[in-house]
C-alpha cells in the first residue's frame, strides 16, 4: 500500500513537472500509471491531497538542508551551500514554483503553512545574518530594517527565480540552478566587510566562473 502511494507521488510529481498543473488530472495520473482511477482514489480522494503532499514533501527535504548546515561563524559557505541544496529541491519540485501563486490561493492548508514557515525562515537568516555581523563578515546596519529587507529580496529570489527562468529560456533544465544561485548569492556582497568580501572571493568566485 506504501508503496502504491509513493508511486502515485512519484508520477504526480513527474507529470506536473512536465505539463503543469492545470493539464494533470487524477485520471491522468491514474491512466499513466495503468492502474484504475478508484485504486489511486483509495490513497487520494481528491488532486489537492496529492499536492498537498507533495508540498510537505518538499518542506522536509528543505527542513534537511537546514539541519545539515554547520553551524559556524569562520565563513560564508552556509548561505551558500544552502540556496543552492534549496534551488536543487525547488527544480525538483519546480511545478510549485511556475504555480506558486495559485496553489497557495487555492489551497487553504498550504496557505496557512507556507505563512508560519516563511516566518520560520526569516528568523532562521536573520539568525545567520547575526552571526555574520559578530564575527565581521557583514557590517552592522546603515539603514532600520536593512537586513530584514535583505532576507525579503531573498526570499522573493528563492521562490521565484524558476518563474524568471522558464520565461527566458525555451526549455527550463537544472544548468538555471548555478546561474540563479549566483544571483542570489551576489545579494549579500554590498554588506560584506573587506573580510567579508576576502571570504567570499575566496569560497565563491572559482565556482561562479565555472
Amino acid at each position: 500500500m506504501k508503496n502504491t502511494r509513493e508511486k502515485i507521488l512519484n508520477t504526480a510529481l513527474t507529470l506536473f513537472n512536465t505539463y503543469g498543473l492545470a493539464k494533470v488530472t487524477l485520471r491522468t495520473i491514474a491512466t499513466t500509471m495503468g492502474i484504475s482511477q478508484g485504486n489511486l482514489n483509495y490513497h487520494f480522494k481528491k488532486r489537492e491531497e496529492i499536492i498537498e503532499a507533495l508540498y510537505f514533501q518538499l518542506v522536509r527535504q528543505v527542513d534537511d538542508v537546514f539541519a545539515a548546515m554547520p553551524r559556524t561563524d569562520n565563513d560564508l559557505s552556509e548561505l551558500f551551500t544552502m540556496a543552492k541544496a534549496i534551488m536543487e529541491n525547488f527544480y525538483a519540485y519546480r511545478f510549485f514554483l511556475l504555480d506558486f501563486v495559485q496553489v497557495v490561493r487555492d489551497n487553504t492548508k498550504i496557505r496557512k503553512h507556507y505563512a508560519k514557515l516563511s516566518a520560520l525562515r526569516e528568523a532562521q537568516f536573520k539568525a545567520i545574518f547575526s552571526s555574520w555581523v559578530a564575527a565581521g563578515f557583514l557590517r552592522k546596519e546603515i539603514l532600520p530594517g536593512e537586513y530584514a529587507s535583505l532576507y525579503q529580496r531573498l526570499h522573493i529570489l528563492t521562490d521565484f527565480w524558476l518563474s524568471a527562468a522558464a520565461l527566458q529560456t525555451p526549455v527550463l533544465t537544472g544548468k538555471s540552478i548555478q546561474r540563479y544561485a549566483t544571483v542570489i548569492n551576489r545579494e549579500i556582497f554590498p554588506y560584506l566587510t573587506g573580510k567579508g568580501r576576502e571570504a567570499y572571493f575566496r569560497l565563491h568566485l572559482s565556482a561562479e566562473s565555472g
